[in-house]
């Protein structure tokens, strides 16, 4: 098992304690024995200044030792990579002064030990019969596979109608791009579109963090359906972003905007820098760089497409340019000249059959 802290964050800590790991074997077996329990993973200065008494010992991690050391009071205490078991029957006593949320003993010295050391504290509550992880100033409760796996398959069939929307607002915008009647709301859209299938899609990641072996299948389906997305959104952003606004910058502020604002492509717009004041911005007419139907060429390098859209400033000029055109362009020879020719003419003319077919 990799090391829990460097980096660490909520979803890669429930993934440390997934169905399928020693570390979920252990709490698991601890459920059904009807015992409570209270582990800290890692262990630095903070975490021994408060551990009072116990066994100190260095033995390799097992479901059945941590079964067995939970029976007898007190903490235990693993290391990072929770491979390793180093105390047990510890008392822990944070600082009482930090405030807490919780009710009971065990849940209440969990809470302020995972504030006060910053490490992750897993809580196994004997009457309630449930796993808590307190880590960042969250609270994490593990839910059983079958209630996870219900409210996933309902995320992932809500991905494949976003998906299937994306397709075909995508497919659209492919055309308008060759015949150059692009409006803002044609890409606003296609963006939003974009935006919604990648919420959607964290979602569903979270689930497969949190199933973990039972997972797979899932994980599987997620990656067919997005696998190719990521990449698209960056392209269709270059081609219509207002130069004076970073690529970065523009991404993080459609990933941050609420669900509100995402449904109003007047502010997608806006934040692409093609919006205003007028009403009718979005029927205004925008012409694409060209960054996304270069890519869509096979086995194109990324200095090629630069060099390519920098060249010609414009889709609409590729398009209408000839082999010798493209042999202009720094680092193009005759072959790649002709290869862009021809794939560009093909991605035109599948576009149109596409949308009228």
């Amino acid at each position: 098992m990799s090391d829990l802290l460097p980096g660490a964050t909520g979803r890669s800590i429930l993934r440390a304690i997934a169905p399928g790991t020693a570390l979920r074997d252990g709490l698991e077996r601890i459920l059904r024995g009807r015992t409570g329990a209270l582990i800290v993973v890692g262990y630095d200065s903070v975490v021994e200044s408060i551990c009072s008494g116990g066994f100190e010992f260095d033995v390799a991690f097992s479901s059945t030792r941590l079964r067995e050391l939970a029976k007898m009071d007190g903490a235990i205490v693993l290391d990072a990579t929770a491979s390793r078991i180093l105390r047990a029957a510890v008392q822990l006593l944070p600082d009482a002064s930090i405030e807490t949320s919780e009710s009971g003993t065990r849940h209440r010295t969990a809470q302020r030990a995972a504030v006060q050391t910053g490490l992750p504290i897993i809580s196994v509550s004997q009457s309630m019969r449930i796993v808590a992880v307190y880590f960042q100033g969250e609270r994490f409760v593990l839910e059983d596979s079958d209630a996870i796996l219900s409210r996933a398959n309902q995320a992932l069939a809500t991905l494949e109608r976003y998906k299937s929307r994306l397709d075909e607002v995508s497919q659209t915008l492919s055309a308008l791009e060759i015949e150059d009647l692009v409006t803002v709301r044609d890409v606003a859209t296609v963006i939003q579109r974009l935006e919604m299938v990648r919420r959607i899609s964290q979602e569903v990641a979270g689930y497969v963090s949190e199933l973990g072996a039972d997972g797979r299948l899932l994980s599987l389906q997620l990656e067919e359906l997005v696998g190719n997305t990521w990449p698209d959104r960056d392209h269709v952003v270059r081609d219509y972003l207002d130069d004076r606004r970073g690529l970065d910058d523009a991404l993080a502020g459609f990933e941050a905007i609420d669900s509100a604002s995402l449904i109003d492509l007047a502010q997608i717009a806006r934040m692409l820098g093609l919006g205003g004041a007028a009403g009718d911005v979005l029927d205004a007419a925008v012409s694409p760089r060209g960054y996304r139907m270069l890519a869509r060429i096979p086995r194109l390098p990324t200095a090629i497409v630069e060099s390519t859209v920098g060249h010609f400033g414009s889709l609409q000029r590729m398009l209408s340019a000839t082999v010798e055109d493209f042999q202009l362009v720094d680092g193009i020879g005759a072959i790649r000249a002709r290869s862009l020719r021809e794939g560009l003419s093909r991605l035109a003319e599948t576009s149109l059959i596409d949308r009228f077919v």
